[in-house]
């Protein structure tokens, strides 16, 4: 946004995305009511005191937009975490000699799915990309990686309930690997089109080679909601 020569309310977006992060941890659904509200009443009072008051619904909607996307997405990683109603009866698994608790399976599954699926999405379209999938938007995309990572994505899901996740069955598998593979590539389009509004390359330099975190979570972001719902309302198991 300061990119974009806006002011967004930093602190207090960085503050509210941490108490959203605490509110899933400790399950209190409530307070992430309370907290999304609170923050756009006292964002929207805020604004009303600033001495140059242009653009005041780009300040406004772009803070609120941010902690959302950032701070409440990213907290499905550790609502994943946080199941206990959905976990099985054996709370561990033993997996090459170390004790793994299932809720750690849960919250690990958006990771292995996204990366496998933009692993396998970069290799394919590397090597046999010829039909742009959004080249507006993100010009080295293409219909054969996409689809790529989408058998990854499947593959993967298969692989990991062998190895850390018999709790999901070949549906899950399916339905997970599958859906990962629409809403993986969404969630890189969606940060690709935000940098090139603001026309940078990279959200920050945080990871040498990499960018920033966020363009190295951008599908995740995305993807754990997904899978939380998924194995919260409509599991097989």
């Amino acid at each position: 946004m300061r990119e974009r020569g806006l002011t967004p309310y930093k602190s207090l977006a960085i503050l509210s995305s941490l108490i959203l992060g605490l509110n899933a941890y400790f399950q209190s659904h409530l307070f992430t009511i309370i907290t999304i509200t609170m923050l756009v009443i006292v964002v929207a009072t805020a604004e009303l005191f600033r001495r140059k008051k242009e653009e005041a619904i780009f300040h406004l909607s772009g803070t609120i937009f941010g902690v959302i996307y950032v701070g409440w997405l990213l907290s499905h990683l550790i609502l994943l975490m946080m199941m206990p109603e959905v976990i099985p009866p054996q709370a561990y698994r033993n997996i090459f000699g170390f004790q793994i608790r299932l809720g750690t399976s849960f919250a690990l599954l958006p990771f292995v799915l996204t990366w496998m699926n933009d692993s396998i999405a970069f290799f394919i379209g590397r090597r046999f990309g010829k039909r742009k999938f959004y080249p507006s938007i993100s010009p080295n995309k293409t219909w054969e990686g996409v689809i790529g990572g989408a058998a990854g994505g499947i593959a993967a899901a298969f692989i990991y309930q062998q190895v850390y996740a018999s709790y999901l069955s070949w549906f899950d598998c399916l339905a997970l690997g599958g859906g990962t593979a629409i809403v993986a590539p969404i969630g890189d389009l969606v940060e690709s089109m935000i940098k090139r509004d603001v026309n940078i390359k990279d959200a920050a330099t945080t990871i040498p080679g990499h960018g920033g975190f966020l363009d190295r979570f951008d599908s995740l972001l995305f993807t754990a909601p997904l899978i939380y719902y998924y194995l919260r309302f409509f599991s097989a198991r």
